[in-house]
């Protein structure tokens, strides 16, 4: 691979790392921010979810800006707002003060989600675009990892009641490595070339290593609608597949249970009468799983597609959690809870882990597709928000009950799938709309 493309890949996939962090980093704190702040179930609920509602605020904010001034430019203000975050979490005297610092890193993070697929998915090429737009999702896993893992360190430190402010303040350095490099990339060609600015554009392409370049950038403009820089709307009229394909592939996400499991996962299972310790370290285990599955998704899914991995993960997901939700029920074989634990993030970072940030940036044209991914960004993280908010509260009235619930909901996913998504892999951004019109 050119080596400016690899650079412009793993720089942008650097931000699922903060991402991944900040998703897991949660899950080691809940017990001390509920020592420190005397928190309720309901007040758990709603700081753990706090980040999140920045988030979703932070997606649904990121389109117009990404489509306006280009995602990595945006990118390097996300950057800040991620160190300010990592440090504002650490030093936080009251609740309230530590709620405004996640808000913060809630909408870096909700911003992210839309800038760095967008970037990516406009600088691969079409036949390996799954795989590299995928680092971002690679790099998210490998986050939780370092996560669960810098909290499983922390807590065997003898830090005492404050060491939950530790965990969060790790995340302060690779904020700033993606602040720094993220200076050292350049600008998606495909955002060049639709503002008008095609010198530029040709430029890129020939730093990335793009052999016919005049037959590249008449591509880009075969592919859209406005050639004279101005934005295109974002329009049901024009846009309705891409974007319910793009709802829905964000909203079962969600309805996988998928964060709700990775914000409370210590909390699941001394809920199962496992003690705080071996919790984290049977978290580390989980991280661990996620990463190895998240690579096995990458190498296949530029082959098998993304709609096959979709319906592949569907069944372990429904296995795993409907298997989770009888051991939380009865009390029985609490044993193979970090079995079924591990088959569900396994079937999840397979599936949907390695699909959703590739299906939704690939399927919207390039003048509106920060605003696309935006409006699938959005859907998750309201769907998380919610979520996660109504966890506890579901798990102290029966701590199986959102088990069934997520089981349910991916056997709807299943039939969804089946039915409706188009296979997008390998096909041309430029060549996508036709695709899509005739799946």
């Amino acid at each position: 691979m050119n080596g400016v493309l690899a650079k412009g890949i793993f720089v942008g996939g650097l931000t699922g790392l903060l991402f991944g962090f900040d998703t897991a980093v949660i899950a080691g704190a809940t017990h001390g921010l509920t020592m420190t702040f005397a928190l309720t179930p309901a007040g758990l609920g709603w700081t753990v979810s706090s980040a999140l509602w920045g988030t979703l605020t932070g997606a649904l904010l990121a389109g117009y800006p990404g489509d306006r001034f280009g995602a990595r430019n945006c990118l390097r203000v996300i950057a800040g707002m991620y160190l300010l975050s990592a440090l504002g979490s650490f030093v936080a005297p009251t609740l309230a003060w530590f709620i405004a610092a996640r808000m913060l890193g809630g909408l870096a993070i909700g911003a992210s989600t839309v800038l760095a697929p967008t970037y990516l998915t406009e600088i691969a090429p079409a036949e390996r675009r799954g795989a590299l737009v995928g680092v971002f999702q690679l790099n998210i896993v490998f986050g939780i990892l370092v996560a669960y893992l810098s909290n499983y360190l922390i807590g065997m430190s003898s830090l005492g009641a404050q060491e939950w402010r530790w965990k969060f303040l790790i995340a302060a350095v690779p904020a700033a490595l993606l602040g720094a490099q993220l200076f050292t990339i350049p600008d998606s060609p495909r955002w060049l070339a639709i503002r008008g600015r095609n010198a530029e554009a040709a430029n890129v392409l020939m730093r990335i290593g793009v052999g016919d370049i005049e037959a590249e950038i008449d591509s880009y403009a075969r592919g859209h609608r406005r050639t004279d820089g101005a934005l295109s709307r974002l329009s049901w009229r024009r846009h309705a597949r891409p974007m319910l394909l793009a709802m829905a592939v964000a909203a079962f996400n969600q309805l996988s249970g998928i964060n709700a499991i990775l914000y409370y996962l210590n909390d699941i299972f001394m809920a199962a009468g496992f003690g705080r310790v071996s919790a984290a370290g049977q978290a580390v285990i989980i991280g661990a799983t996620n990463l190895i599955f998240t690579l096995l998704a990458l190498a296949v899914i530029d082959r098998v597609g993304r709609r096959a991995l979709l319906r592949i993960g569907s069944v372990g997901l429904i296995v795993s959690l409907s298997a989770t939700a009888y051991i939380e029920l009865s009390g029985v074989h609490k044993g193979a809870l970090l079995w079924m634990l591990m088959l569900f993030i396994a079937s999840f970072a397979f599936s949907q882990g390695a699909v959703i940030w590739v299906y939704i940036a690939e399927i919207f044209p390039t003048e509106v597709r920060s605003r696309g991914q935006g409006l699938g960004a959005s859907t998750h993280w309201f769907m998380d928000a919610l979520i996660a908010t109504a966890f506890p509260v579901a798990a102290a009235y029966s701590k199986g009950l959102p088990f069934v619930f997520f089981a349910l909901a991916m056997v709807v996913q299943l039939v969804v799938v089946t039915l409706f998504f188009p296979e997008t892999r390998r096909v041309r951004l430029e060549e996508m709309e036709r695709v899509l019109g005739r799946a």
